[in-house]
């Protein structure tokens, strides 16, 4: 019998991706691992792994193929003995496991909004173990499987393995998740967001017909519209604002940007800029306030023994957030050295889900652009987002005397579920102490 490729889930928001090419032609006989096809997604750019031995029989969804429904069978892998010639198939997913899985995945914007379950894969995979007082024994699973099972809340030992000695692959989990199985915790059920007032057609007759041309959506502006008016809808937000003298930080990154070593070339070893020491001071003023160091769920909340800061990066037709994990222990030179990185990667749509997914609180920088002061929309699961404006020369009364000062307004937004007024305050109060005390974050 024919095995059937499947349009792969990486996450159970996706719902649909968009098959960009295939690496394998008819005809090309693969084995378990190729890589045989490339899927965008609205969060990622990922390849597609086949997980069976074979020849690629029938190719059933052409390269360029946009909106193809996660579980769609795109192609067909003859088994040994069969002919390539007489594969037909139901493009229903229901006769055999999948043999396609995600294997790596790139960047893309802030993750997907919730959405309706996938449709259902075959249980046949999935078994139910008893539970028992002894140590379940040890399930070994490929570390893609381990990795798609951490993100979704999955329980490996509730899934069987279709690989190599009843090894755990990929497949296997985004079998279970498209069924609904193997969960952990059950996730909270999101209300349905609202739908506009006004129609597409209605709204286009407000102008005349030649004055305006018609951009489709791309997947990720898709993306980050669901997921904004999520958050603005299910996160009571409140916002504080404060002012920071940074002349002494400005001071101080000069200096250590003077003293950076230098490599063979003479290019420095690190350029710190004013936004990578924001990030410091806000990690470092999150563990001083644990209790707004946290995660918001249903029925606990989580408080993190380090911080988690995302920083938003904007890139060609939308913009991400990636998370630089226990920044209070990073170096100023790494957090600059990482965040480059990040950045480059970004726009390349080449980082990886672990790279942009989670984070305590993030930051938004738009000082750049001249912009004095907003308010950022946090971005679930994180319960604060501090958005940063420009610097500015000012006078300031100190000590009865008027001097001069440079000023930063920061604007921090908070999930009034998880932190209070006064737990904000205090958070940018640790702020504002770390930004005006620099030598604060070089950990002395």
């Amino acid at each position: 019998m024919s095995i059937k490729v499947l349009m792969p889930a990486l996450s159970p928001t996706m719902e649909k991706g968009n098959l960009t090419r295939w690496l394998k032609a008819e005809g090309d006989m693969v084995k378990a691992g190729d890589v045989i096809a490339e899927i965008e997604t609205d969060k990622a750019t990922m390849e597609v792994e086949a997980a069976d031995d074979g020849m690629l029989g029938k190719i059933l969804v052409p390269a360029g193929t946009n909106d193809v429904p996660v579980n769609e069978v795109i192609a067909l892998i003859a088994e040994e003995g069969e002919d390539p010639k007489s594969l037909t198939a139901s493009l229903t997913a229901g006769a055999s496991a999948p043999a396609a899985a995600p294997a790596t995945a790139s960047a893309a914007p802030p993750a997907a909004a919730s959405a309706p379950p996938v449709a259902a894969a075959p249980p046949g995979n999935i078994v139910a173990f008893p539970q028992s007082a002894e140590k379940p024994a040890r399930r070994f699973a490929s570390p893609l499987a381990r990795r798609l099972a951490s993100q979704n809340d999955l329980d490996l030992a509730l899934i069987s393995g279709s690989g190599p000695h009843g090894r755990i692959i990929a497949a296997d989990v985004n079998a279970a998740l498209a069924a609904g199985t193997a969960k952990v915790t059950p996730a909270a059920a999101v209300a349905p967001l609202p739908k506009p007032t006004l129609s597409d057609a209605i709204v286009k007759q407000y102008f005349a017909p030649d004055s305006f041309d018609e951009v489709p959506h791309e997947a990720m502006r898709k993306a980050i519209a669901r997921r904004l008016v999520e958050a603005k809808t299910t996160i009571p937000h409140f916002y504080l604002t404060i002012e920071c003298e940074i002349d002494a930080l400005l001071k101080l990154r000069g200096e250590l940007n003077g003293a950076a070593p230098k490599a063979k070339d003479g290019t420095p070893a690190y350029k710190l800029s004013v936004n990578d020491m924001i990030v410091k001071a806000l990690a470092l003023a999150l563990i001083d306030v644990p209790n707004a160091n946290v995660t918001f769920l249903e029925n606990t909340m989580l408080r993190h023994h380090h911080a988690d800061v995302a920083v938003a990066v904007a890139i060609p037709d939308g913009l991400i957030t990636p998370v630089l994990k226990r920044a209070d222990l990073m170096p100023l030179s790494v957090i600059s050295n990482t965040m480059k990185d990040y950045a480059a990667r970004a726009k390349q749509r080449r980082l990886k889900p672990q790279e942009y997914e989670g984070g305590v609180s993030a930051v938004s920088n738009l000082g750049m652009f001249g912009i004095k002061e907003f308010s950022a929309i946090i971005n679930p699961p994180q319960s604060s987002i501090l958005a940063v404006g420009a610097g500015e020369a000012r006078p300031v009364v100190r000590k009865g005397e008027i001097v001069p000062a440079t000023l930063l307004g920061v604007t921090l937004s908070c999930d009034h579920r998880a932190v209070d007024g006064a737990t904000g305050a205090e958070l940018l109060a640790a702020f504002k102490h770390h930004i005006e005390t620099p030598l604060t974050l070089l950990g002395i």
